[in-house]
Parts: structure tokens; C-alpha cells; sequence
């Protein structure tokens, strides 16, 4: 019999949270609720995924007041004035500083819920219920929140843990093929920044993967939530190692803000950007060729892209790139690899190999 339920913990002192991983979840009472230590809670989730599972959450809270709010779908909703209509929802309905504000839908919902309770009355309790691959590898765990700006992707936002996640594997059987991909792009570069004996174990199971194989997905979300928990463990707010967890995300980034958000899902953009690093690194004397086209061989099988929009100009890449949040006093650090299993981070280039790398990757 498969495993059902696996808890991790991300290790943060008096601040630790457990991450719970398994089918079914949300059928299970003693769960959510010993996260919820005030009277009140505000399920924050979308048009997609509040049809299919907020009944489920609600049912599980039948001894607390809830309210909720059902937020548009989608990347470009992912702003300032979408993230108001929270604060107006914990405002009218008057919830104070004991409530929990509760996360549930996909990396979108997480960041602008995450974002809002670490705003409202300076900071109430949060839950995160990651219903997509996406955010049950990766955003939902580590405490990052925020919004997006016409001019950069995240640069608004905050640092604030919540008190659980709850990956309930089964709410990817309703997802569709595309966001599947996007999330298996945040699974492959676990392997790529950290476990080289991962990244083989994706090119043997990809096509498990791909049809939703539950022990292979569980294994894939264990793995990868294990490896940022580790990492965030060491370095909460981005000084050191977390920064190679933006594998790929500087050019995936500039994908997103510059075709437009939502035109590109963020896992599809960060495909991309992961090829396009790895043809840095080779450009740089770091890896060879054969381990840039291992990179893009599987980004290819995970269905996912491997190239630059064609919409997009070197020039562009360049100017979005400068406002990255990896710019540090006017030097943008890029992550890219040494070998598959080691990334780095480094300012060691110029920006004409910068630029070289780039048009490397814009289609013929």
C-alpha cells in the first residue's frame, strides 16, 4: 500500500510549521483544524477552484465562523487593487487579529492571500492549501507573498510563514495538462540546483508523471517540498543558498512581465528561463553542451517550453532584467549551473555574454 500521508517541517525556531503531503486531506478534520486557534477564519480562493473544494474546507470548519472571498482566475489578476478586495472582505465582515486567513487555490491565491495576512492589522495567522503541482512544490512553502507590478513580477510583497500547508494530492486530479507541466518546470529544477540523482529520477518517471501516476506525483512532491524546507530552513529571507531557487526565474520573470502576466503560466516562463540559463552556463565554460541538451531533452518530454518568446527582443529581456530582485546595488545576480545537481549564484558575466545567451535562445 502507498504511503498515505507524509509530514515535513520547515525548521524556523519558534516560527516551524509542519508541511503535510497525501491524498485525501481534505476529508481529514484534525488536520486543518488545530492551525486555526481563534473563532474565525477567511477562505481566500478563485472562480476554479472554489466550485470544487470549498465546500470541503468549510465542512471541516463547522465549529468556526468563516467567510470567504472568491477571487478572479489568473495571473493578471495577481495585483494590487485584486489584493484590496481582501482587505475589504476582513474589513466588512470585521474579522480581528486572532482570525486565520486560509489559502486555497494555486500559487496566485497563495501569494495575494499570504500577502494580505501579513498586511491586515499587521499580520494575522495564515493557512496555505496548495491546489496545484506549482504551489504544492514550491509556493506555497517558504513564506514568499506578494503582487505583481506593471513593471516587475513579485516586487511587492512580503516575507511571512503560515502556520501549515496542506497538499492535498488529490486536488490534482482535476488539474489540466498545461498547469501540470508548469508545475513539473519547479520539480525539475530541484534536481537541477540540488539533487542530480533527482533530476534522473524525473527523466526515468516523466511519463508517470505526466499521467498523474499518484505514488510518482506523491515521491515528486516529497522530494521537492523536502529540498525547499531544507533550504529555507538555512536561509529564510534570500541572503545566501535560497537564491538558487530562482533557477531560471530571471529570465522566466522578464517572460511573464513582458508577453504580459497570465499570456505565459509561471512554470511554462521559468522552462524557458531554466534552458536559457543552462545555455549561459555553457556559453561560460561551466557545463557542457550534452547537459544543456539533458536540460532542455526533459523540459521538451515535460511538455514545457524550451525557447524565448519570439515576441520578445534582447533589448527587452535586458531592461526587465535590471529590475529583477536580484539586483543588488546595480548588479544583477544571475543562478546558473556548474553542473546539473549544482547551481550557483553569480555576478561573473558581462552583459554582452548576457545578451549572447539570449539571442541564443530566441527562435531562428
Amino acid at each position: 500500500m502507498p504511503e498515505s500521508k507524509t509530514i515535513l517541517s520547515v525548521e524556523l525556531g519558534d516560527r516551524s510549521y509542519p508541511i503535510y503531503i497525501g491524498s485525501n486531506l481534505l476529508d481529514q478534520e484534525d488536520i486543518l483544524l488545530p492551525h486555526i486557534p481563534g473563532n474565525s477564519a477567511l477562505i481566500v480562493s478563485n472562480e476554479t477552484v472554489a466550485p470544487l473544494y470549498l465546500n470541503k474546507v468549510k465542512a471541516l470548519l463547522k465549529s468556526k465562523r468563516v467567510e470567504t472571498i472568491i477571487l478572479p482566475d489568473g495571473e493578471k489578476f495577481k495585483n494590487l487593487e485584486v489584493l484590496n478586495t481582501i482587505f475589504d472582505a476582513l474589513l466588512s465582515h470585521r474579522l480581528d487579529r486572532n482570525t486565520t486567513i486560509i489559502a486555497l487555490g494555486g500559487g496566485v491565491v497563495g501569494d495575494m492571500a499570504g500577502f494580505a495576512a501579513a498586511s491586515y492589522q499587521r499580520g494575522v495567522h495564515l493557512v496555505q492549501i496548495p491546489t496545484t503541482l506549482l504551489s504544492q512544490v514550491d509556493s506555497s512553502v517558504g513564506g514568499k507573498t506578494g503582487v505583481n507590478h506593471a513593471l516587475g513580477k513579485n516586487m511587492i510583497g512580503a516575507f511571512y510563514q503560515p502556520r501549515a500547508v496542506i497538499a492535498d494530492t488529490s486536488t490534482l486530479n482535476t488539474l489540466d495538462d498545461r498547469e501540470l507541466s508548469a508545475g513539473l518546470a519547479e520539480v525539475i529544477k530541484y534536481g537541477l540546483i540540488r539533487h542530480a540523482d533527482f533530476f534522473e529520477w524525473i527523466k526515468i518517471n516523466i511519463d508517470q508523471l505526466l499521467a498523474k501516476h499518484p505514488e510518482t506525483l506523491l515521491h515528486a512532491i516529497k522530494i521537492s517540498c523536502q529540498t525547499k524546507a531544507e533550504i529555507v530552513a538555512a536561509d529564510e529571507k534570500e541572503s545566501g543558498q535560497r537564491a538558487l531557487l530562482n533557477l531560471g526565474h530571471t529570465f522566466g520573470h522578464a517572460i511573464e512581465t513582458g508577453m504580459g502576466y497570465g499570456e505565459w503560466l509561471h512554470g511554462e516562463a521559468v522552462g524557458a528561463g531554466m534552458c536559457m540559463a543552462a545555455r549561459m552556463s555553457s556559453s561560460l565554460g561551466w557545463i557542457q553542451e550534452a547537459q544543456v541538451q539533458d536540460t532542455i531533452n526533459l523540459m521538451q518530454q515535460a511538455k514545457l517550453p524550451t525557447m524565448a518568446p519570439e515576441a520578445m527582443t534582447t533589448e527587452q529581456f535586458l531592461e526587465l532584467m535590471s529590475v529583477d530582485k536580484k539586483v543588488l546595488d546595480g548588479v544583477l545576480r544571475l543562478v546558473l549551473l556548474k553542473d546539473i545537481g549544482q547551481a550557483v549564484v553569480t555576478d561573473n558575466y558581462t552583459q554582452k555574454q548576457l545578451a549572447e545567451a539570449i539571442k541564443a535562445s530566441q527562435p531562428a
